[in-house]
């Protein structure tokens, strides 16, 4: 309390003890594959398609990351992270080798990018004016002997002048931080790059396998680099494919590298895996695959199948491309427009001109069972998704709408409540908590995310002596139970029709 010790009229402003919750984003991607141009390794946000254009390169020759990424903006979808690999990797056993272009200076790698031409070099000199910090420099791009590019830069990650940053719009050269090596200002120096490769997966590097996408944890690369990012709701790996096509990775790659993402996704406990089949099975193959082959078993993971054929610039023909990107911008699409309590199915994927295979009822009984979500194309109402359940055993969490809920409803609640560590722990503290979550819950009552007639069925929040006794507050412990009901979609929608004759009395006089 303040001390008053002087007369007069004093304002102070005192908190209400609302403390609203607001919900978290649902529709943030992240997608790992290969791409033309960019940052390796390094999750990367985009926003919108040019984005992702200006950054990573456009459509490529036998890669699915572009087509995926450009499927995800086309369906709704708002913001991306992308993970490009297959270039230089960690130096851990089994990772892909550097790319002969890279030059290492400094712990950082520089690589002409594609189609820059011959004669290309970088300079290292000293940062004009008098005492210059120590970690800046410059960096001057040289093509025949002339500057075509200089930048003033700093090996400090935090100022606005970090190589990496500053070189990300060179026409020229792609600079990207050595992992495993601390970044240091490089030696004064003139060194020649060698003309990269055509433009295509990685430029040239070595065939890689399913360590480059798995990554490692310490360097922050594949999957392991995704876990400092809280926002990502939905992770999906489409080239992985194309190296199962080109035969880097086999069936056991594949489901190794599915496992990875799947046990990414369960840890962060925050997302959920939307995964792809195998190219080139039918609905029988499908089946044995799922419970046979992969087998797997995960409330934080979805399947989706058939491919299907969209436009190939690369080609300038259809092409088929697996179904993970487009898939997630439905999910986008389907929270903004009804939320993401709604399950995203019997949805229009944009962009689809047609399916790998054209799936019938009959094929779709054998799959729907076992959590494989197919895609249909129908008469009049085009290609949509006609599936909404994840890969999980347990009735509770068959439906990916539930899981998603669910997710959705921790992550809010969570950043919603950080204000209550460190507050005296007592009957004032327990009835704010309730107080704040009962009016978010109610919201979503409101809004249709919890079943029930009234609040009160829908959902209970108890926070009191009851389950906060005097060994609990001891151990500085707070406990907050909270239970709802989520809305399950409506998977069978059945009509019952008879008879009657007109002289049967419907009503009982």
């Amino acid at each position: 309390m303040p001390s008053y010790l002087t007369p007069g009229v004093y304002v102070e402003e005192v908190q209400s003890g609302a403390r609203p919750i607001e919900g978290v984003g649902t529709a943030v991607a992240a997608f790992v594959g290969f791409a033309e141009s960019g940052p390796f390794h390094q999750p990367t946000l985009v926003t919108n398609w040019d984005q992702y254009v200006q950054t990573f390169g456009t459509f490529t020759a036998d890669t699915y990351l572009t087509h995926a990424v450009y499927g995800f903006f086309a369906n709704g979808g708002g913001a991306a992270y992308i993970v490009r690999i297959g270039g230089p990797a960690q130096g851990s056993e089994g990772a892909v080798a550097p790319a002969p272009a890279a030059v290492a200076l400094g712990g950082f790698l520089v690589t002409a990018k594609p189609g820059a031409g011959d004669g290309l070099s970088v300079e290292i000199a000293d940062a004009e004016g008098e005492n210059p910090p120590e970690d800046r420099f410059r960096l001057l791009v040289r093509q025949g002997g002339k500057a075509v590019e200089t930048y003033d830069v700093s090996t400090r990650k935090n100022v606005k002048g970090y190589l990496v940053t500053q070189t990300r719009d060179s026409k020229l050269v792609q600079v990207t931080e050595q992992p495993g090596t601390a970044q240091s200002r490089p030696e004064k120096q003139t060194v020649a790059l060698a003309a990269a490769g055509a433009p295509g997966t990685g430029s040239g590097v070595a065939r890689i396998d399913a360590s480059e996408y798995v990554g490692d944890a310490s360097a922050r690369t594949g999957f392991a680099g995704l876990e400092a990012i809280d926002e990502i709701t939905m992770v999906a790996v489409p080239d992985l494919m194309s190296a199962f096509q080109r035969g880097d990775i086999d069936a056991e790659g594949v489901k190794t590298v599915q496992l990875a993402v799947i046990s990414h996704c369960e840890q962060m406990g925050d997302r959920v895996a939307v995964l792809d089949t195998p190219p080139g099975m039918n609905a029988q193959r499908v089946r044995t695959w799922r419970n046979e082959d992969a087998g797997y078993d995960s409330r934080y993971a979805t399947l989706y199948y058939p491919w299907v054929k969209v436009f190939d610039p690369a080609s300038g023909r259809n092409s088929l491309v697996p179904p993970s990107g487009h898939v997630a911008g439905v999910w986008a699409r389907s929270d903004g427009e009804r939320g993401v309590h709604k399950a995203p199915a019997n949805e229009v994927i944009r962009g689809a001109v047609d399916l790998e295979i054209r799936l019938s009822k009959g094929e779709q009984d054998l799959l729907n069972p076992i959590g494989v979500n197919c895609v249909r194309a129908f008469p009049g109402r085009g290609i949509r998704i006609w599936g909404a359940r994840t890969l999980s055993s347990d009735p509770a969490w068959r439906y990916l709408n539930v899981r998603r809920l669910f997710n959705y409803l921790e992550e809010s609640i969570l950043l919603g409540t950080q204000w209550v560590v460190f507050e005296p722990n007592d009957d004032r503290l327990w009835s704010s908590i309730r107080r704040n979550v009962t009016a978010f819950l109610t919201e979503e009552w409101r809004r249709g995310a919890l079943f029930g007639r009234t609040a009160e069925e829908a959902f209970y929040v108890r926070c009191d002596r009851s389950n906060n006794p005097q060994e609990s507050i001891d151990l500085g412990q707070v406990v907050c139970e909270i239970g709802v009901a989520p809305v399950k979609p409506a998977e069978f929608v059945i009509f019952r029709l008879s008879q009657f004759s007109d002289s049967t009395s419907l009503v009982d006089e």
